[in-house]
């Protein structure tokens, strides 16, 4: 399922978190191959290089492995990452940000990225391959948005072979099926060795969002306005 919008409108989109990922990313444009290499390398984290089991060479290392969790979430891998991950930190973010306030929604997300990162670091503490984006912080929206706003709409678009479909869905359940994917392909990988998707860094995100919102908010939202219809009937 992709989202593309949800009937839940605020005033104030993310744009201090997507406006550092749009920058750190055209930074990244302007490397070399090479160059990007060594920077996904340098400013990503690499769970090894964390834990004290392995180091960075010294014409690659940057900053300190501690760091690295904050530089981290704000690099990506290309185009579609970088566009995947904005696009549900655009349609998810702002009421999360809109109920937080800017300051508080800055740490939330800031601690849901190291939770992210943390997460998937220890699952193989010894793992030599860089984890870079921001999926993990805005896997904490979603968390957070789940349980604040279960019952707004999210218009989505649900691929069927060849064919596709648009469907306005409640939040609980497509946030909820997410999560629910994240877990199962996370227990593939963890089966069958390392893959290219850092599931548990999504599902320590997810899980971390949850549990910060309860902290972080200081007035819980008009969730009595609930259920209502969106722009597309």
């Amino acid at each position: 399922m992709i989202p593309l919008r949800d009937d839940n409108p605020t005033t104030i989109p993310p744009v201090v978190t997507i406006g550092l990922c749009a920058l750190v990313f055209l930074w990244q444009q302007t490397l070399s191959q090479d160059a990007g290499t060594i920077a996904v390398y340098a400013y990503g984290v690499v769970p090894a290089v964390l834990f004290g089991n392995d180091s960075l060479p010294p014409g690659i290392a940057r900053i300190p492995a501690e760091l690295s969790i904050f530089t981290s979430m704000f690099m990506h891998g290309g185009w579609m990452h970088i566009i995947g991950n904005m696009l549900y930190l655009w349609i998810f973010g702002n009421n999360i940000e809109d109920t937080l306030g800017h300051v508080r929604f800055i740490l939330f997300y800031l601690l849901c990225g190291v939770a992210a990162a943390l997460a998937q670091s220890l699952i193989n503490t010894h793992s030599e391959v860089p984890m870079i984006g921001a999926s993990g912080a805005i896997a904490g929206v979603l968390g957070a948005y789940m349980v604040l706003f279960p019952r707004a709409h999210v218009l989505v678009l649900v691929p069927f072979g060849f064919f596709t479909q648009l469907l306005r869905l409640p939040a609980l359940l497509v946030l909820g099926f997410w999560f629910v994917l994240q877990l199962f392909e996370g227990g593939l990988i963890a089966a069958n060795g390392e893959g290219g998707v850092a599931h548990w860094a999504h599902i320590g995100g997810f899980v971390a969002g949850i549990a910060l919102i309860f902290l972080l908010r200081g007035r819980p939202p008009a969730a009595a306005q609930w259920p209502r219809r969106g722009p597309w009937g």
